[in-house]
């Protein structure tokens, strides 16, 4: 079982290798999967779009919302190709940390001509 900070490691390997390949531009679910590629020929479970059922008062709504990607059941990943990323962005990951009782989380925004700083880490 990998530690928070190997497991961001990877993922952060992950996205480097994704972003040098493709570079700005494309759009987001061009990194999304080709990022899920990377994430597993590094052996790391993912989950794409992974639906989380929503509640109200402890009453299920009909409707869920869904994770960009889940990593090894510990870290979400909310990817972007935005101009710039917003306060609402971070707050966006945040929510869904809470939602899901997840720990740790990672904003990335690939439309940027410097990945190294598009890297958000968030945590609950």
């Amino acid at each position: 079982m990998l530690l928070y900070e190997e497991l961001t490691y990877q993922i952060r390997k992950a996205i480097f290798n994704v972003y040098n390949y493709w570079g700005p531009g494309l759009y987001e679910d061009i990194y999304e999967k080709s990022l899920i590629v990377e994430l597993e020929l590094l052996g790391l479970k993912v989950e794409c779009q992974k639906s989380i059922p929503v509640k109200y008062k402890d009453i299920k709504l009909k409707c869920d919302y869904r994770l960009d990607l889940l990593v090894e059941d510990k870290v979400i990943i909310e990817l972007k190709a935005v101009d710039e990323l917003k306060t609402i962005h971070k707050k966006q990951l945040l929510t869904y940390l809470k939602v899901t009782d997840k720990r740790l989380g990672l904003l990335v925004n690939f439309n940027t001509a410097d990945i190294m700083h598009s890297i958000i880490r968030i945590a609950n």
